[in-house]
This record gives C-alpha cells, sequence and structure tokens, in this order.
C-alpha cells in the first residue's frame, strides 16, 4: 500500500514539473511577443499577479491553506518572471532585516534584491532606474507611521504600486546563553517601541542602544559579548546568533505595512487602495470640507495621517488611503470635488491591496 503511495506521488511530481516547464515556456512566450510589439519593461504586473493569486485562493479545494497556495503560485511566477526579466528590487537593508521579508513576500526569490542603508537611498535607486522597484516600511500596528517615508512621497515622482502586510516577531537574540549576561540591547527604534513593556520587565537595567536596522543590531551583538539585539529569527540564522527569548513584542498582533514603489500605474482589481496626499489653507472646517465629498461618493477612508507641510508654521499636509482605485467611478468624482477646494492633491497610487 505505501508502495503505491509513493509511486502515486512520485507520478503527480512528474506531472507537476511537467506543467511548471510548459508554464515557463509560455512566459517566455509573453515575453517574445512583448518585444516583438516593441514593448519593453513592465513585465511584471501586480494587478494582473494579484488577479491570479485571488482567483487561485478562491478556486483552492483543500488541504492546503490559502496562504500555502499564494506563497507556492508567487514562487512559480517569480522563477518564471526571472527568465523574462530579472527584477532588481531595492529595499532597506541590510540582509536578515523585515524588509527584506516584506520584499520576498512580493516578488519572491526570483527577483535580485538590492538591501540599502536608508530609505531615502532606496527611492533613489528606484527614481535613478538603478533598481526596478523598492520596498519601504510605511506603519506598523503597535508603533505608528514611518514619517520618513511619507515625507518622502512629497518630492518623488514615484508611484505605489502594491503593499505587503507582515506579522512581526521579534525575538531577543545573542551569543550569551542567559538573559542576566546581558548589559547592553541593540535594535531599531520602532523594535524598541514594539517591545518595550517585555523590556521594562525582563531586562530593566540593560543598556538601549537604537541601530540603523535589526539585521545591524543582530551584527553588532555577534561581535560584543555581553550584548543583545531584537530582531528576527532570520537574523538570529545569519549571524549565528542564540534565540533567548521569541516572540517579545508587546502587541498580540504585531503587523508592519509596507509599500512598493515603482513607475507604473497598476489597473484595477475590484480591490484595490489609493493613497494621496491632500492640503488647504488653514481655515476653520478645512479638512471637513476636504473629506466630504469622499462621505457624500460613498468611499471608504481606511487611514489619514498628518505631517508638517514644511512650507509654513502650523501648515500641514494629510496622507489619506482610500479603499478603491482612482478609475472606480465613486473614487472619480471624490477626488474631482475634493481638486477643487484643495492647495494640494497628489495621488500617489492606486494598486492592489495586500494579501492577508
Amino acid at each position: 500500500m505505501l508502495k503505491q503511495v509513493r509511486e502515486r506521488i512520485d507520478a503527480l511530481d512528474d506531472q507537476i514539473l511537467s506543467l511548471m516547464s510548459e508554464r515557463a515556456r509560455q512566459a517566455l512566450e509573453v515575453a517574445r511577443v512583448k518585444r516583438a510589439a516593441g514593448e519593453s519593461g513592465d513585465f511584471y504586473r501586480p494587478d494582473r499577479e494579484a488577479e491570479v493569486l485571488r482567483r487561485l485562493c478562491d478556486a483552492n479545494p483543500g488541504p492546503l491553506s490559502n496562504d500555502t497556495v499564494a506563497l507556492l503560485f508567487r514562487e512559480i511566477m517569480s522563477a518564471c518572471l526571472a527568465l523574462q526579466q530579472p527584477l532588481k528590487v531595492a529595499y532597506l537593508g541590510p540582509e536578515g532585516t523585515f524588509t527584506e521579508a516584506a520584499a520576498i513576500k512580493q516578488f519572491g526569490h526570483g527577483m535580485v534584491g538590492q538591501p540599502l542603508a536608508t530609505i531615502d537611498h532606496v527611492f533613489r535607486d528606484v527614481e535613478a532606474g538603478t533598481a526596478h522597484y523598492g520596498v519601504v516600511p510605511v506603519e506598523n500596528s503597535t508603533e505608528g507611521v514611518v514619517t520618513h517615508t511619507l515625507d518622502r512621497f512629497m518630492s518623488s515622482p514615484l508611484q505605489i504600486i502594491g503593499e505587503v502586510e507582515l506579522v512581526i516577531h521579534q525575538n531577543l537574540l545573542s551569543n550569551e546563553q542567559e538573559r542576566d549576561a546581558i548589559k547592553r540591547v541593540f535594535s531599531h527604534q520602532q523594535p524598541f517601541g514594539q517591545c518595550r513593556a517585555w523590556l521594562d520587565a525582563h531586562l530593566p537595567h540593560a543598556e538601549r542602544i537604537v541601530v540603523s536596522s535589526t539585521a545591524e543590531a543582530a551584527r553588532m551583538a555577534s561581535e560584543t559579548p555581553a550584548t543583545a539585539a531584537i530582531a528576527s529569527d532570520v537574523a538570529a540564522e545569519r549571524y549565528g546568533l542564540n534565540v533567548l527569548d521569541a516572540n517579545i513584542e508587546d502587541g498580540a498582533v504585531n503587523t508592519t505595512r509596507f509599500l512598493v514603489i515603482g513607475n507604473q500605474s497598476p489597473s484595477s482589481t475590484g480591490e484595490d487602495k489609493t493613497s494621496l496626499v491632500i492640503s488647504r489653507s488653514n481655515q476653520p472646517g478645512g479638512l471637513y470640507r476636504l473629506l466630504e465629498p469622499l462621505s457624500r461618493q460613498g468611499v471608504n477612508m481606511s487611514r489619514i495621517e498628518s505631517r508638517p507641510s514644511r512650507q509654513g508654521m502650523w501648515e500641514y499636509v494629510f496622507f489619506v488611503d482610500l479603499l478603491g482605485h482612482v478609475d472606480d467611478e465613486p473614487v472619480k468624482r471624490a477626488l474631482e470635488e475634493i481638486q477643487q477646494q484643495a492647495s494640494l492633491l497628489k495621488v500617489l497610487g492606486s494598486y492592489p491591496r495586500a494579501a492577508r
């Protein structure tokens, strides 16, 4: 009986391999047709990929979960896309950061990752064409918005073409064997905020040193006695550290949202977001008049953040996320009305909503 089951599995593996090879050949044919028609670039279509993954998850008969189905097919699509055109993806590095994990979740392992030191460097590399796309953090469910990412959109011509949501688990990593040996802890300022209560309870006397990233924290802890890092389990493996305590984040659900930036304008998929920045002169009821068209047109606003405009004291711009695409009639009508009230209206992108 077991032999028959294994023979059946072998036969299925052969079929899967044959079908994946045929899919890869079709991907190459798509590239050939596009080049013959004079089309260059944009082999990666985030809207098309989102629709494919959604369709497959809807058709999933089990027993594999939808998350597993999406993961497997994203890797297949990533490998096929690499045959057409290897994607260069800039992200906030170094290697081993959560931003790298978000980039892999979005593009698969077929991408060519370019870890960079700052969010500004990610924007500049994509703007200059050194990278096709970039991935940057924008907000955490515990610590809130990443202000530098929002501010950079004010001067950048890039569009948001996608978003990634990643459940974040923070770990205490060290070369030491016991927590009592730890005198200093390295991490990025966001993980320190996410783990503040745990640190107060378990390492109240350890010095907290802010560094550029969780991966850099892990690297420093690997080289320095009596220290630890707050970072991912991937960083622990990469730098050969012990996981002294796992999942030390304070919140039960600690999720970070990342934005994918590029030069495309994805088409509507039916499950999209639109991000924009708006402002108007500082007058009583000014913000209400800016946002009132959304309510009248039945458009759901999922997020709003204010940032100093840098144009005058106590003047602000507002970053807004809407559910829907700029090509959807209710969103289009609302934006036309907002344009009449606003001193500034900049659409940062319409893009597929993050897969859960």
